[in-house]
């Protein structure tokens, strides 16, 4: 079920991702930016079926990885403590340099900081976990839709700045923008998206602790099948259709809280599809099994393709063809790591927050 997961996670964040890197990240929430019908389409897909969403699956999966470790390091004779402490450092240097060179929207960081917190509940019992990961997603239910709505608009010359530099700048400049616009959504990101990713961090771990995530045939997942699949994506295409077309308070609170029960259906999805596979999809779970480097490659890569030092496509295609476009790369991704793991054991990200994270012990 994990590698399931993680390659799920990685296609639905390059379908959210790639609105931010092949289009203007400046706009709020809830701004009217399809310029066509089709955008329009496309937008009230992505935003009702995938925001927020595949950040959960992602998030999620961070907890499970907690659990993992730990069972590493126990293996190991290892002291959890300091072998944890070097992983979120590796993390954060990892997550600094995505976010200043490549895409200010990383999640890295968030998960450096907010994972630094979960250490804290390392020893919790399963039904503590479940408890306030549930409270943390209510939080964020309630404070989130508050603070997107609250956002000042940006400014017509910071605007008219951006599109200057991503379809006409060099590298240099695309970094000096980007490095300023980590800087100014970082603490922002931190207490939304931060909030429900420390949520799931505890139900990934409180899965690990339970065995559910060895068990994809659990009945909790049949549960979260049958009860949140169906209502989760129902609210959120009517939570997106009002942000996109109606009124956007009632579009951005309900998007917002479908988000999580969304996220549980789909977990529950992916266990009923978490059975032994044949040998391609080995190959490409294998292959997924290093998100680390396919999600930083997707930011490097698509960032390339759509800035003015790469090939130059920043908001000049339609928003069905970026999406297009981040799916085809990270299917390219995903061979490209197929090649490299048959002869490397670890993904070229992964190998060097491995060395980070092990540094100074015999492993």
């Amino acid at each position: 079920m994990p590698d399931y997961l993680r390659l799920v996670a990685l296609f639905g964040i390059v379908v959210v991702n790639v609105q931010y890197i092949a289009f203007s990240a400046l706009h709020g929430f809830a701004d009217p930016v399809a310029e066509t019908p089709l955008d329009a389409i496309t937008l009230w897909l992505v935003n009702g079926l995938a925001l927020l969403k595949t950040y959960g699956l992602f998030s999620f999966m961070f907890g499970v990885g907690l659990g993992f470790l730990m069972r590493s390091a126990s293996r190991q004779g290892l002291p959890f403590g300091r072998v944890y402490r070097n992983r979120m450092i590796g993390l954060a240097t990892l997550g600094v340099a995505h976010g200043c060179l490549f895409f200010p929207g990383d999640i890295l960081t968030i998960y450096a900081v907010t994972g630094s917190i979960l250490y804290l509940f390392r020893d919790w019992q399963v039904g503590r976990l479940v408890r306030v990961g549930a409270a943390l997603l209510i939080v964020q239910t309630l404070i989130a839709p508050v603070l997107l709505l609250a956002a000042p608009q940006t400014p017509a010359d910071i605007v008219a700045m951006e599109r200057a530099i991503l379809t006409e700048g060099g590298f240099l400049e695309a970094v000096m923008l980007r490095s300023i616009g980590f800087a100014v959504i970082m603490p922002f990101f931190l207490v939304i998206q931060g909030t429900a990713a420390l949520g799931w961090f505890c139900l990934g771990l409180a899965a690990v602790k339970s065995g559910m995530i060895d068990d994809a045939g659990h009945p909790l997942w049949r549960r979260a099948r049958r009860w949140c699949l169906g209502p989760g994506v129902v609210l959120g295409l009517v939570g997106a259709a009002l942000g996109q077309w109606g009124p956007p308070v009632p579009g951005a609170v309900l998007t917002v809280a479908a988000a999580p029960i969304a996220t549980l259906g789909y977990l529950g999805l992916i266990a009923a599809l978490s059975r032994p596979p044949g040998p391609i999809v080995a190959q490409a779970l294998a292959a997924g099994g290093s998100s680390l480097s396919i999600y930083l490659g997707q930011s490097i890569i698509l960032s390339t393709i759509f800035s003015g030092y790469g090939l130059g496509l920043w908001n000049s295609v339609d928003r069905l063809t970026a999406i297009i476009i981040g799916v085809a790369v990270t299917s390219g991704l995903i061979g490209a790591l197929l090649i490299w793991r048959s002869r490397f054991a670890l993904g070229p990200f992964e190998w060097v927050l491995r060395r980070i994270t092990y540094h100074g012990f015999r492993v």
